[in-house]
């Protein structure tokens, strides 16, 4: 069930940011679900999404959800087209890029708070490589995905990180700091496998 859902949400993401981009070049083929998208009814529930593009290895565009506000379906795509077009780190995907740029989708499990009485407490119980984390503080607010950890594999770095993300020192700490952590699924473009009659660019 998991890699099917992976194989819906792929083309989905991908079809989403080719809508937004305008018409196809002719002669541009289409990624298609494997298995349609009202079969999977749990892509119809309430879920929170990260999409992220790559190119050549490097970040293109990443976006995301932290709280389930639309279905999972409308979510990641509404997420697709933000990675490609809104992310203030770049430039506006162009339809050019769109074939060679790959994509990953994220679901996010529900947020569990994480209680600490000072940062030692709060790194003592991160899980890395398992645990993505929001941070807030007053309107200070960042969260990295549990990818992260392949970047930033020691705790006290991924959180030094993400206090900058946040627009915070990176040894700040304070009583007001509120950390959430949970997990996500997540499916790569290159790892999904291509099913029979299926066109991918």
């Amino acid at each position: 069930m998991q890699t099917e859902r992976g194989a819906v949400l792929i083309p989905v993401a991908r079809a989403a940011i080719a809508a937004a981009l305008g018409p196809a070049p002719p002669g541009a083929s289409v990624a298609r679900p494997a298995i349609a998208a009202e079969d999977m009814p749990g892509l119809q529930q309430p879920g929170a999404s990260f999409v992220t593009l790559t190119r050549h290895g490097q970040l293109r565009g990443c976006i995301g959800s932290l709280e389930a506000r639309r279905t999972v379906l409308a979510d990641v795509q509404a997420n697709a087209v933000a990675a490609a077009l809104r992310d203030p780190r770049f430039a506006p995907l162009s339809a050019a890029e769109l074939p060679g740029t790959e994509i990953e989708v994220s679901l996010l499990s529900p947020m569990q708070p994480l209680a600490c009485d000072h940062e030692s407490h709060a790194l003592a119980q991160l899980r890395p490589g398992v645990d993505g984390v929001v941070l807030e503080f007053g309107p200070h607010r960042s969260t990295f995905l549990p990818q992260v950890w392949e970047q930033l594999p020691d705790a006290g770095d991924f959180m030094a990180q993400l206090k900058r993300k946040a627009g915070l020192p990176a040894d700040f700490w304070a009583d007001g700091i509120r950390l959430q952590r949970y997990r996500v699924d997540k499916w790569k473009e290159s790892d999904i496998p291509r099913a029979a009659g299926t066109e991918t660019p």
